[in-house]
């Protein structure tokens, strides 16, 4: 059983007591495999990754390959994919006036992904910014709609990189929810929302970090960093032979800690605390505590490019209600309605709802 800790700091805000309540009894539920999301038992995964079972490692390292899909060389039969999986998840340029038209009447509640969204991939994670262009669109998009920033990274280093406290911020998977305060617009100092869903792990969530800091500084490129509530295994630098090196050290770390887990993203492993919590329960549990709640006038707008991003897709698809946009330039399985290629096209995506916000608020009242 994991204690959670829920802070409301302003008495007078739009934040629903109810929610939180029912939020933290939801974090205690057992976990369960999300749509299109890798996560792997722990009696499953400590039998893949036996130190004698080598074929078995080989296995769980195709299963890395799987997850972290590379430039591919164009083949007929990959166009043919391609075109396929396009008509299934058009561009969301494309399709922008059925969108729109899809939220006529609605509030539109804006969640992006950080890396590889708002920023582009990179080899070290500790360089991935976005770039000046993006971070003055989310601006003007945090000015229209109420727009939350929702990443596997610790919440204060993505917070950094974005550095908007109009936002609210959910890091390490929604394990770490901050909201702006109310007030004389986002008053310096004050508080907002604070939830924290597993704060019963972090010293194992340390031990654990400084552990894999050891077990993998002999693997060229290995690099691991300390989300807060979770601990990632970056191999996107690690040549492939090297991959089962990183899978094994992962494993003798793990095995040690009955209750963390470990999930897949795009190059990336990651040990995260044994509780149903993840971007999908921080998509919900955001929505209620801007009073959105069984609501039917809401139109939530989820934009990110990795697996950790399917459980919030699942959640919209589940509700019934707006739509999850994937960032992909390879077909993947996805609970996403519509795509786009890269960060610059999410930031064309954002300008055209900007604009459109101000179009219709000049043209008509529409709220």
């Amino acid at each position: 059983m994991t204690n959670q800790n829920v802070v409301v700091a302003d008495a007078n805000s739009t934040i629903n007591q109810v929610a939180i309540s029912n939020f933290t009894t939801a974090a205690k539920k057992p976990p369960s495999s999300p749509g299109g999301y890798i996560s792997i038992s722990r009696k499953k995964l400590l039998k893949n990754l036996e130190i004698n079972g080598g074929p078995r490692i080989n296995s769980w390292v195709e299963s890395m390959r799987a997850s972290s899909p590379t430039h591919l060389k164009s083949t007929p039969s990959l166009s043919e994919e391609k075109s396929s999986w396009i008509l299934h998840h058009p561009s969301a340029l494309e399709m922008f006036e059925q969108i729109i038209e899809a939220s006529e009447g609605k509030q539109i509640v804006m969640f992006l992904d950080y890396d590889g969204t708002l920023s582009p991939i990179v080899d070290d994670p500790d360089r991935a910014f976005m770039s000046k262009k993006m971070r003055a669109t989310v601006r003007k998009v945090a000015r229209c709609f109420p727009t939350a920033i929702v990443s596997g990274r610790c919440r204060d280093k993505v917070y950094k990189f974005v550095r908007l406290a109009e936002l609210y911020y959910a890091g390490s998977h929604g394990m770490d929810i901050k909201g702006p305060a109310k007030g004389s617009k986002y008053k310096k100092g004050s508080e907002g929302l604070v939830f924290q869903a597993a704060s019963e792990f972090l010293p194992m969530i340390d031990e654990v970090y400084k552990e894999l800091v050891e077990k993998t500084k002999a693997t060229p490129g290995a690099f691991v960093e300390n989300n807060k509530f979770c601990v990632s295994v970056h191999f996107r630098c690690v040549d492939e032979k090297k991959w089962s090196e990183v899978a094994l050290a992962v494993r003798s770390v793990l095995k040690e800690y009955p209750k963390l887990r470990l999930t897949q993203g795009r190059k990336v492993l990651e040990i995260r605390p044994t509780i149903k919590w993840d971007k999908g329960k921080a998509l919900e549990f955001l929505l209620e505590s801007l009073g959105f709640a069984n609501c039917t006038d809401v139109f939530p707008v989820y934009i990110g490019d990795d697996k950790t991003d399917e459980d919030a897709f699942k959640v919209l698809r589940e509700r019934g209600q707006g739509f999850g946009i994937l960032v992909s330039k390879f077909p993947k399985d996805t609970n996403a309605s519509y795509s786009l290629q890269e960060p610059t096209q999410v930031m064309d995506f954002l300008q055209r709802l900007v604009e459109w916000k101000k179009v219709s608020l000049h043209g008509y009242s529409r709220e």
